[in-house]
């Protein structure tokens, strides 16, 4: 394979990954508290630096660079529009930190307060995994008490005692890992936030960070760069089979 082949091929299959984190941030541009991603891409050293043949730097044909690749995809925290719902066991962040739910025997990290109650009064995720306390335990609200309420400070009021809410950060965002399900693993254990900091909005959702107008500029952009490409392939193909038709004549 040609150098410039090889180039161009790198460089279709990274933008051809962006494209693929893009269409994923359309699909959830109305998913309650879903943070958008973007690629992240790295130069290339050229082949024969890569493989340790020649040191970097020399300005050599050897040494002419590799294009780029994809490297990773990459979380963008940035809070969501809050919207009114009216949904009593609807609550949403004002400011920084994330719920903390149970999955199995595993603690989960997510910024989705579209919670539900059961009929037993368990407060869940709209996937049925437990909401929890600052106390590490689900947060269940008597049912047959209509009057209960969430306070501005992230607890849950009733009959005169009060359920907070587990609102935590972890030590950095860099500590957290998507896992499906609009959560995140922690890596390092996530510290509570104090009361005094502790600000949500009841009857509100935090909805997708996602903005269409911007992702659809990137995705026409990543599609330009896709079949600039492409075509690019096609070229040096058509140059390099040109080449040897003349080759075979002469």
């Amino acid at each position: 394979m040609s150098y410039g082949l090889y180039i161009s091929a790198e460089g279709a299959h990274a933008q051809s990954k962006r494209l693929e984190v893009i269409a994923n941030n359309l699909a959830n541009v109305d998913t309650v508290g879903f943070k958008r991603e973007f690629a992240v891409f790295q130069s290339r050293y050229a082949e024969a630096v890569e493989l340790g043949l020649k040191p970097s730097g020399t300005g050599s044909i050897e040494d002419l660079g590799g294009g780029v690749m994809f490297r990773e995809t990459k979380t963008d925290y940035l809070s969501g529009p809050l919207q009114q719902t009216g949904g009593r066991s609807d609550v949403a962040i004002d400011g920084e930190g994330f719920f903390a739910v149970r999955k199995g025997d595993e603690t989960f990290l997510t910024r989705a307060g579209n919670f539900v109650m059961t009929s037993r009064g368990e407060l869940t995720t709209q996937q049925g995994y437990h909401v929890l306390s600052d106390a590490g335990v689900p947060v269940v609200i008597n049912p047959e008490d209509p009057s209960w309420q969430i306070t501005t400070s992230g607890g849950i009021s009733q009959q005169g005692s009060v359920q907070n809410l587990a609102i935590v950060e972890p030590s950095s965002l860099g500590d957290l890992v998507k896992v499906g399900e609009n959560m995140f693993r922690p890596l390092s254990e996530p510290q509570p936030i104090p009361m005094a900091d502790r600000r949500v909005a009841a009857g509100y959702l935090e909805m997708s960070s996602v903005r269409p107008t911007t992702e659809m500029t990137e995705l026409i952009q990543a599609s330009r760069f896709l079949e600039a490409n492409v075509n690019m392939m096609k070229t040096q193909d058509e140059m390099q089979r040109g080449l040897i038709h003349r080759v075979m004549k002469a």
